[in-house]
């Protein structure tokens, strides 16, 4: 469901593999959401969230040190969204759905959406237009 596609490359190698990883980590999202067999999702859900923090925050650092690297006349611009998505994920309340599988699902459809959103428009309309390194 989830899958880097062409139509996402930037042509600057570290920020499209670690965009891929971000494709994994929401394809691993929907794979949980869709596991019938397991009835107790807090502890994947929390450790899938968890990953996607520190993993984003990483990808953000090494694309904004790119950015810098250039000269990207538009790294404030992405600075501040990269900040949005940051303080989005640091809204996320996950203590209280330890007990409903109902409000279990909620959160990890509230993860893909905005997840979903994000990584597609983000890379086509912000990070595409990042300049790739002349080979």
């Amino acid at each position: 469901m989830y899958e880097m596609k062409d139509e996402y490359l930037t042509g600057i190698e570290l920020i499209d593999k670690e965009h891929t990883r971000l494709f994994e980590i929401a394809e691993e999202t929907y794979q949980l959401k869709n596991a019938e067999f397991i009835p107790d999702k807090y502890d994947q859900i929390k450790s899938l969230f968890e990953e996607l923090k520190d993993y984003t925050e990483m990808h953000f650092a090494h694309e904004e040190e790119y950015m810098q690297s250039i000269g990207y006349k538009k790294l404030f611009t992405q600075k501040m969204q990269h900040q949005a998505f940051i303080s989005w994920i640091e809204e996320q309340n996950l203590d209280g759905i330890d007990d409903e599988f109902e409000d279990q699902e909620a959160v990890v459809d509230n993860i893909l959406k905005y997840l979903t959103d994000w990584l597609i428009t983000h890379i086509l309309e912000t990070d595409k237009q990042i300049p790739a390194p002349e080979k």
